[in-house]
């Protein structure tokens, strides 16, 4: 029985193909309820990483749960109560803080090897979940030196991920990323699953290094998560590369990506949009891409959730890209208001970055509306965010010169124009052909086709040549 459990605890996150084991190690258990109570918990954390269904492991934990009381073991009690919180915290279920305190309450060791699927753990994650991120440091910073004796690589793995998670957040990007890259480290030395630390290098580089490496990391963490199976990491990897994609200037690509995450989180039953925050990324990519409607239904639905469940994070990242679908919809005046008041709330939830990508927008809305000054002191301030929380990447964005399709569009019309057309009339009015721009664009020759009309009736020009004078200014 030993033998089969650590042959499952040594798959990390490839618990996909192991499923002849479970069923030895269950029929081994049989008759005896503690030990069907250690498997039981088991099938409980395949069901959630690989099978990505919540529901059938929270059923399973509930079942390990009941016979761990039975047998005495308030250890394996405790981990049973843990898994249905967390994967209540997943659906959306207000008693799953109810859950978690009750399995705190349990007597059980401080630490307990496999402490990442201990109750004290799900508290640092709901902390961090929360932006409770001082709790959170001050919690993990009394883990890791514990897990660290214990001798365990997966949980001294798991806070340190915790940690670079939360100092990412928190505007301290260089200590994140020394905290991933030791993540990184101890992955390659114990031989533990890839998938996990690809993601958290990813997110580092995303936020203090750079974005080319970030998507780098972000590619090899999908791969290792596709080959293991792993539906938990392979949403966080292809969401740090949907990021990356869309800060970038590849709308469509981080559009298809980043639909990719709303497919497998909705496969895997995620309901609290505060586990994994792709929500406002992909309306910013679906404004970007010219589908605004889609956007604001999106934000409209998701906000709706995050207000009820008490996520004021996860709600001023919609109100950011709800100014976005504000502006493009033709309201610049409601967009600017709107993005003011959300990099003051962010401020307030002491989340530094988040508020210097807000800046970054405001100064984009402004430059359209061709208010010069209003849009360079945001810029400046959102440098000046970036620089003090370490944000390399998004510093050096934010002190660009903007791009032309922006900066060099003097029409009076302009300002009537999605991202998605303004990019499309540079490369038309720099000579491209239909072909060509959808090429450049990653789209079809028909969506230039359509969106090449929509530019010529809102600047009140008819041809090539009268783009090409606009864009000039003359």
């Amino acid at each position: 029985m030993r033998a089969r459990l650590a042959v499952i605890d040594s798959a990390g996150q490839a618990l996909g193909d192991l499923d002849e084991t479970f069923a030895h190690a269950m029929a081994d258990a049989a008759g005896d309820p503690s030990l069907r109570a250690v498997v039981q918990l088991r099938v409980a954390w395949k069901l959630n990483l690989c099978d990505g269904d919540p529901v059938r492991s929270r059923d399973a934990a509930a079942e390990a749960g009941t016979l761990a009381a039975v047998g005495g073991d308030h250890v394996a009690e405790a981990m049973a109560l843990t898994v249905r919180a967390r994967m209540g915290r997943i659906l959306g279920d207000p008693s799953a803080e109810g859950i978690l305190a009750e399995a705190l309450a349990l007597p059980v060791p401080e630490v307990p090897l496999g402490m990442r699927n201990s109750p004290q753990y799900l508290a640092v994650r709901h902390a961090f979940f929360d932006d409770r991120l001082a709790d959170a440091r001050a919690q993990l910073l009394v883990l890791l030196p514990a897990v660290e004796r214990t001798g365990s690589a997966e949980d001294v793995f798991e806070v340190l991920r915790s940690l670079a998670e939360v100092e990412l957040r928190r505007g301290r990007c260089a200590a994140g990323l020394a905290h991933a890259r030791r993540s990184v480290e101890l992955t390659i030395e114990a031989g533990l699953s890839p998938g996990p630390a690809w993601y958290i290098a990813a997110m580092a580089e995303a936020m203090g290094g750079s974005f080319a490496r970030a998507a780098g990391y972000a590619r090899r963490g999908i791969q290792a998560s596709e080959e293991e199976h792993d539906q938990v990491f392979l949403s966080r990897s292809l969401y740090a590369l949907g990021m990356v994609e869309l800060v970038t200037g590849e709308t469509t690509k981080a559009v298809a990506t980043l639909r990719r995450v709303a497919e497998s989180e909705s496969a895997q039953q995620v309901v609290d949009p505060s586990v994994l925050r792709w929500h406002g990324e992909l309306a910013e990519a679906l404004v970007a891409a010219d589908s605004v409607d889609e956007a604001s239904s999106l934000v409209d639905d998701v906000r709706k959730i995050a207000v009820d469940l008490g996520r004021p994070g996860v709600v001023a990242a919609l109100d950011r890209a709800r100014a976005l679908c504000l502006a493009a919809g033709g309201d610049a005046a409601a967009a600017v208001r709107l993005l003011q008041d959300t990099a003051a709330r962010f401020a307030e939830l002491e989340l530094p970055v988040e508020r210097g990508r807000t800046l970054l927008a405001l100064a984009r809305v402004e430059r359209r509306r061709r208010r010069r000054a209003p849009a360079r002191s945001a810029l400046q301030s959102a440098a000046e965010v970036f620089a003090q929380a370490g944000a390399r990447p998004w510093a050096e964005l934010a002190g660009e010169a903007p791009p032309r399709a922006e900066g060099g569009f003097h029409h009076e019309g302009a300002a009537q124009l999605t991202e998605a057309e303004l990019r499309l009339a540079v490369l038309v009015g720099e000579g491209a052909s239909n072909q060509e721009a959808a090429a450049k664009l990653f789209v079809s020759v028909k969506t230039v086709e359509a969106r090449l009309t929509r530019i010529y009736q809102k600047l009140d020009v008819r041809s090539r040549a009268q783009l090409a004078t606009a864009l000039r200014g003359r």
